[in-house]
This record gives C-alpha cells, sequence and structure tokens, in this order.
C-alpha cells in the first residue's frame, strides 16, 4: 500500500488483526497482516487487505483494479508511476471511446486499467 501511495498520492491509514476485536480469532501468523487498509486522495478511494476469503492465494490474474483519472496529468502520472518495475501492456492511447486509456501489471502482479474519460460522462 505504501508504494501506491507513492503513486497514487493521499492519506494511508492501516489496521491490522493484532489489537483489534477479531485478535483471538486469529491464528498466530494473521496478527501482523492488515485487516484494512484505506489510500484516500480526494475522489479516489483503494481498500485493501492480507485476509483471504478462503483458498489459496493465486498471484497474478486474481484480479484487476481500474482507475478512472480526472484529467490527462493525471493519468500518465499515475500510469508512469504504477509501471515501474511492472509490465506494460497497452501504452496510454486515445481510444474509440473517447478517452485517453492504458494497461499494466504493476511490480506485485497486479492488473490495471487506467482511463481518462476527454468527454465527462453525462
Amino acid at each position: 500500500m505504501n508504494f501506491y501511495k507513492d503513486c497514487l498520492g493521499g492519506e494511508l491509514t492501516l489496521n491490522r488483526f493484532e489489537g483489534s476485536p477479531v485478535e483471538d480469532q486469529c491464528p498466530p501468523d494473521m496478527k501482523n497482516k492488515i485487516m484494512h487498509s484505506n489510500l484516500i486522495n480526494n475522489d479516489i478511494i483503494l481498500m485493501a487487505s492480507d485476509a483471504l476469503c478462503s483458498g489459496e492465494l493465486q498471484e497474478g490474474n486474481s484480479i484487476s483494479l481500474s482507475l478512472n483519472c480526472s484529467s490527462e496529468e493525471e493519468i500518465r502520472t499515475f500510469f508512469d508511476k504504477l509501471s515501474v518495475g511492472g509490465q506494460v501492456k497497452e501504452e496510454l492511447k486515445d481510444q474509440f471511446w473517447g478517452a485517453t486509456f492504458g494497461m499494466l501489471i504493476d511490480k506485485y502482479g497486479v492488473n490495471w486499467l487506467l482511463n481518462y474519460e476527454k468527454t465527462p460522462y453525462q
């Protein structure tokens, strides 16, 4: 989450299982894991957790995050920062739906889709 804070800016809060009302219900290896994290920067709210609902973690294509940006400058800044150490899948470019759009996989294996609507939604 600190990496995403560096990329997106904003204020980050982290709440661990340790010290929470559910601490006694957690296995010992969960105590230092993040129960809730929030990264808030104006209209952007990114939430995450270390807790798996069930099953084993499958790194890679388990999720994709879509980020709608508010300006050309913002999408380029976020795209450049998120792609450091990762892999660009599709460079930022103008699309037929009237937006600038690009895709990448960040250094943690998370898929990102970034979009900037040049004509705001009505």
